[in-house]
Parts: C-alpha cells; structure tokens; sequence
C-alpha cells in the first residue's frame, strides 16, 4: 500500500526551477531512501511534505487522500540543517518542542525520559545544548523526532556527526521504528547505508526522477554479468566466445579472475562452460552497489 505520494510537482524560485513534474510513492512501512546529488531538489521536496512550503503545481497525497495542515502532527522531520537552540536546557527545549506536536506537559516528560534513559543520556537534561558535542546534539534532535510517535518520519542525513559506534546504534533505531509499523523517507548521501536498511528508493537529479524502485532489484538491473573466481592453476581455460578475463591476480597459493559473460546465458550455464576445462574452487557474480549505480546513473543523465 503507499503511505504518501507525490504527483507531478513542480516548484520555481525565480529562473531555478527545483523540481519538474517528481512523482514518488512511498509504502507503507517500508525505509524509502530519497536520493540525488546537491541540489537535485530533494529538500524542496521534504519541505513541501511536511508543508513548509507548497508546490507551484502538482499535489501530496498523505494515506490516498490531499495532505492537510492538521497531518504535519503525524510526521516526525529530522532536518540536515539542525534547529534547536543552543543556551535552552536540553530537558526543557525537547518537552517544548514534543508539545508542539500535540503532547500534554507531563505525557511529553514521561515520554522524553524514557528515550533518553534508552540512550543513556538522561543526565543531559539539565545541560545547556551548545555543552555537548555535535553527536550528542543529534541524539537529542533525534528523540524530539521520533518522541511523538508520528506514523511518518523523514531523517535527513541522520548520521552526520555519528561514531561508526553511535551510527550502528541509530541504525538500528530505526529499523526498530520500522519493524513496529513506522513509514520511513531516509534522505542520505550514504549509498552503504541505502543497501542496509531501504526497501526503495527514488534518485532525484536536476529536478527530476531518473531512477526508482525496490533496491535489490535496481541493483540486479544494472548487473554486468562479471564474475569473480578462484582456480588453483595459473592458468583460465577459455572460450573466448563466451568469455573474456578483465583482471586476475594471486591469493596465497590460488588465482583468481574477473570475468565477463558474452552471451547471455544464466549463471549455472555459464559455470556448467567454465567447469568443463577448470576446476573452479570458487564462483561469485558482482553486483554493483548503490554507490557505482548513483554514479552512474546521475553522470549519464547529466550528459543528455
């Protein structure tokens, strides 16, 4: 089912034009990474979503119906940008802003202390934010995300300023926040982090949708049909045919190949070729990362 939906929007600042005619489809819960280089229009997007501003054309649709003002309580926005103020104690800004999205004083306390015993933070609650460091800012700015519980949230680049450690531990918090029905846009610069924890994703370039779909599948889309194998011998046996080596090298007392398939044949056949002159002691394809693709895909475009 989609959970929120863009159709046709389009959004002009004076001679720029941010975005032509982007069309998404957001399922629901579901981890939606929205993609694109710097200044694609990705956060006009986000913007207009959570109606900070509004398309020139075009419309959202929030739960297959047009987005109203009374939804932005149902979306939890972690910008790039961070907003909070650094001379308010931490404790007092964050039960602020929980009770602008709808929470009673003391709902907002209870609620904010247990997410901040949960990263162990609860004795920062009485600190000045601009004491803590840049990581520990984002944990709070996260928690006032996610405290209200909304059914949408968007976290953009919500690892900037992590530890590797620290990064894990957001991770899974959010795939926790999946798993318990949460609709999820990830907007990130991160294509590692895409492959872990999207289910789809729509890539934005110059304004608009050159890339979307479900990621395993894009990533088997744009496979090469390359092979890397070990053999004892020194030496492949090939046809070059069916077959052509890119790269090869040593491991200990092995060697291995980069190989290309020429025809189109499924992988078992290809092995079934290989093995007839060979003893493969091992066969793996290479499938392209998120990252080889964005690149490809945005240089591409930008060549039209």
């Amino acid at each position: 089912m989609v959970f929120l939906e863009t159709k046709e929007v389009v959004k002009q600042y004076d001679a720029h034009l941010a975005l032509n005619r982007v069309s998404i489809q957001v399922p629901e819960q579901k981890i939606f990474g929205l993609l694109g280089p710097n200044g694609a229009g990705k956060t006009t997007l986000i913007r207009i979503i959570n109606r900070i501003t509004a398309p020139d054309s075009g419309e959202v649709l929030f739960k297959n119906r047009p987005l109203a003002p009374d939804d932005i309580y149902n979306i939890g926005y972690l910008p790039e940008e961070r907003g909070l103020y650094k001379k308010m104690k931490v404790g007092e800004q964050a039960v602020y802003l929980a009770r602008l999205k709808g929470l009673s004083d003391a709902e907002a306390k209870k609620r904010l202390k247990v997410w901040f015993e949960k990263f162990d933070i609860l004795s920062w609650w009485n600190k000045k934010l601009e004491e803590l460091s840049k990581g520990m800012q984002q944990k709070i700015q996260f928690i006032i995300t996610v405290v209200h519980e909304p059914e949408l949230l968007i976290f953009d680049e919500p690892f900037s300023g992590f530890d590797p450690l620290n990064t894990e531990l957001l991770k899974n918090e959010i795939l926790d926040l999946k798993a318990k029905g949460k609709t999820i846009i990830f907007s990130t610069h991160n294509m590692a982090s895409v492959e872990e924890i999207c289910d789809e994703i729509t890539l934005i370039n110059r304004s608009e949708v050159v890339l979307s779909g479900d990621v395993a599948e894009i990533r088997m889309r744009h496979k090469k049909h390359i092979f890397k194998l070990q053999i004892e011998n020194e030496n492949l046996n090939i046809d070059p045919v069916f077959c052509e080596i890119l790269e090869t090298g040593n491991h200990f007392h092995t060697h291995w190949f980069r190989v290309r398939s020429l025809q189109h044949l499924s992988n078992s056949d290809f092995l079934s070729l290989l093995l007839q002159k060979n003893e493969i002691l091992s066969f793996e394809e290479e499938i392209p990362s998120m990252n080889d693709i964005f690149i490809q895909t945005v240089t591409k475009n930008n060549r039209i």
